[in-house]
């Protein structure tokens, strides 16, 4: 579960007694206001969604700052810095520099004589935006000699790569958050339930992820192809290893069609308002060839790669016919037949409760001439025309020649299903589009077998991706 973490700042202190476990105040519906109004400033841990609902609706009318931060210790307390104290700390002595090196995995510290220079200014600015990295300034004159700085500037300091970056260019507030984003992280991060976070809510929306397992006798090699490769397109390409032996990274596996025994292999994906994915044409993990896919993929050069599994036999034999990406096509946009198509999960609790009124609504139009009820897994299946963004998405395609598509918004009975159909899409439907519960990339973050409720299943009758 996600650890929502609040700050708030209240002009007016109430004394409250409020029970306590192990120096943990207990937050409950009955004395939330009071907690409120009782701490100047308060952490909270939400682990409901009851709980986070509760904060919302409260803090709504009242401007009050709301973040899902990074969970691990360091992350959470260089968010509370920023929050109760200035967004830039000064460092008068060599020490002082050394350790806030020495303490952050990354840190920046800004080289200004003048700090009131329109350049300490825009790194003031750009400190204010980013919340999990520290910022310092310095004007002492050792600190620029122990870290051989000849001028006013900016360098990010870590523990990985480089080990430093000095930036160059103008500095303004935009210039220097680019720098510091295209720096945090190491050139290839391992994916873990630690960094995903900073994965997902970064800016750089395109990676390219290589699944291979830890213990592989080449992995080092392969690692040090894949970081060579990783070289040419920081900023660009966020480059992402994935141990495809750990069991909780096989629904990411599957989400791009993957078993492990395929691996090692390479893909790319983009997280903007679609997701797409990109395969290579070649197998090999070397950074000559990683190099050249995503030169192609960034010149606009590459196609979709759309998951398909080969079609059955018998995938027309029951009364629920069986779609996959290689026959989708033929069979949903045939303009003598109306479709109607669940597009569903194996895993999925609320696919699992329809299945039985789906069968019986496929026996009930077995014997139609002009109507077909089907299916097609979507973890396994992708079609350019749909975008499955939560399980079942139930879609109809009317006959005709204009390739229409319109979602089924009804109530999932045998008799909502009915009516919509013998009333050609009108009754229970919509016009295809936005889908209520859109799959955002940090979802991916969340790779359990089963939803949150007792049944497998969301209370709002989807499962998301």
């Amino acid at each position: 579960m996600l650890k929502f973490l609040i700050f708030c700042t209240l002009a007016v202190a109430i004394n409250a007694e409020i029970a306590e476990e192990e120096d943990v105040l207990v937050l409950k519906k009955s004395n939330f206001d009071e907690a409120l109004q009782a701490h100047p400033n308060i952490l909270v841990e939400f682990s409901t969604q009851e709980q986070l609902f509760l904060l919302k609706s409260k803090l709504k009318s009242l401007n009050y700052c709301f973040v899902s931060a990074g969970r691990q210790a360091d992350d959470i307390v260089n968010w509370l810095k920023k929050r109760t104290g200035p967004a830039v700390a000064t460092l008068n002595e060599v020490t002082d520099a050394e350790s806030l090196i020495a303490d952050n995995e990354v840190a920046v510290i800004g080289f200004f004589k003048d700090a009131e220079s329109a350049g300490a200014q825009a790194y003031e600015k750009a400190a204010q935006a980013i919340d999990d990295i520290p910022f310092a300034k310095t004007s002492n004159d050792a600190v620029y000699s122990k870290f051989e700085v000849s001028k006013d500037g900016v360098v990010l300091f870590k523990k990985f790569d480089e080990g430093r970056n000095t930036f160059d260019g103008e500095l303004t507030k935009e210039a220097l958050l680019s720098f510091v984003k295209a720096n945090q992280l190491p050139l290839v991060i391992e994916f873990t339930e630690q960094t995903a976070p900073k994965i997902f809510g970064g800016d750089i929306k395109s990676h390219i992820l290589m699944f291979l397992p830890k213990a592989a006798s080449d992995f080092q090699d392969k690692m040090d192809q894949f970081k060579k490769a990783a070289e040419g397109f920081k900023g660009q390409i966020l480059f992402i290893f994935i141990d495809s032996d750990i069991d909780d990274n096989q629904r990411i596996l599957e989400f791009f069609g993957l078993k492990k025994e395929e691996c090692p292999a390479i893909r790319l994906i983009t997280l903007e308002d679609e997701m797409t994915k990109y395969k290579p044409e070649s197998d090999a993990i070397t950074a000559e060839s990683i190099t050249d896919f995503c030169k192609l993929f960034t010149e606009g050069k590459l196609k979709p790669h759309l998951m398909s599994q080969d079609i059955p036999k018998d995938w027309d034999k029951n009364p629920v016919k069986v779609l996959v990406g290689k026959n989708f096509e033929d069979v949903a946009f045939n303009p003598s037949k109306n479709v109607f198509v669940e597009f569903y999960a194996p895993w999925c609790g609320h696919c699992k409760q329809l299945a039985p009124i789906w069968e019986k609504l496929g026996e009930k139009y077995k014997d139609s001439a002009d109507t077909i009820v089907a299916k097609m897994d979507s973890t396994a299946n992708e079609i350019e025309a749909v975008k499955v963004h939560s399980f079942p998405t139930l879609k109809f395609f009317p006959a005709g020649e204009e390739r229409k598509v319109i979602d089924y918004n009804g109530e999932r009975t045998l008799e909502g299903f009915t009516k919509f159909l013998e009333s050609g899409g009108k009754e229970g439907g919509a016009p295809a589009g936005d889908d209520d519960d859109d799959l955002e990339p940090e979802d991916l973050e969340d790779v359990e077998d089963d939803s949150d409720s007792e049944d497998g299943t969301d209370d709002d009758g989807h499962d998301e991706l």
